[in-house]
């Protein structure tokens, strides 16, 4: 199916170490043809970190999508009743994010987006990146993969002797994904490998 003309509403949420392998994914759903709405969570709008300052952030994000984000929950709840997106992403989904969504938790402009658009009948396709989603959140992530009208972007665990409970989403498969989220399809596989094998001289 095509990307043209759809109306996806992006929720980037605070793993800011993977902001940079984000951006290239949204250039392609851009160059696609899919209207971008994007929304931000507050840790993007206000943590600099060594991956770089929020005013970096929104910079670049207005670049490739080319409009303003949306920042507030007042500002996401009209996603639901009045400006609906046909689909709503969040990538990169926090830990912290995928557990609040999970029990109806509506604090932030991001979970507010979701909740609109689950509001609305519409898919939510969620691309994991937490470091606890096999660990306490993995009750979290059980709920989710049992939800409807929740889908996810396959995952991995990305290194699992060094962080044996993290989890990481494959943002090359993103746009695929939304393709079958729209269908009311999960893309599979939904697990993948998202590392290299294990490091010289340790466990297989």
């Amino acid at each position: 199916m095509t990307l043209a003309g759809r109306r996806v509403g992006f929720g980037i949420t605070g793993s800011l170490c993977n902001l940079d392998r984000l951006w290239p994914q949204l250039e392609r759903l851009v160059a696609a043809g899919a209207e971008v709405v994007p929304v931000v969570s507050q840790v993007v709008q206000s943590t600099e970190s060594r991956f770089g300052t929020p005013a970096e952030h929104l910079a670049r994000l207005r670049e490739i999508v080319g409009r303003e984000p949306i920042r507030t929950i007042a500002e996401a709840e009209a996603l639901g009743p009045t400006s609906p997106v046909d689909i709503m992403v969040v990538a990169p989904c926090t830990g912290n994010t995928m557990a609040r969504i999970a029990n109806a938790l509506t604090d932030g402009p991001v979970t507010m987006a979701v909740k609109a658009t689950l509001r609305n009948g519409r898919p939510v396709l969620l691309a994991i990146s937490s470091n606890d989603a096999l660990g306490l959140n993995a009750r979290n992530l059980g709920t989710l993969l049992g939800a409807r009208n929740i889908f996810f972007v396959p995952f991995g665990q990305d290194n699992p002797w060094s962080k044996p409970t993290s989890l990481d989403a494959d943002l090359d498969l993103l746009l695929p994904a939304i393709e079958e989220a729209l269908q009311g399809r999960q893309i599979q596989p939904l697990l993948v490998v998202r590392h290299g094998g294990p490091p010289a001289g340790g466990r297989a």
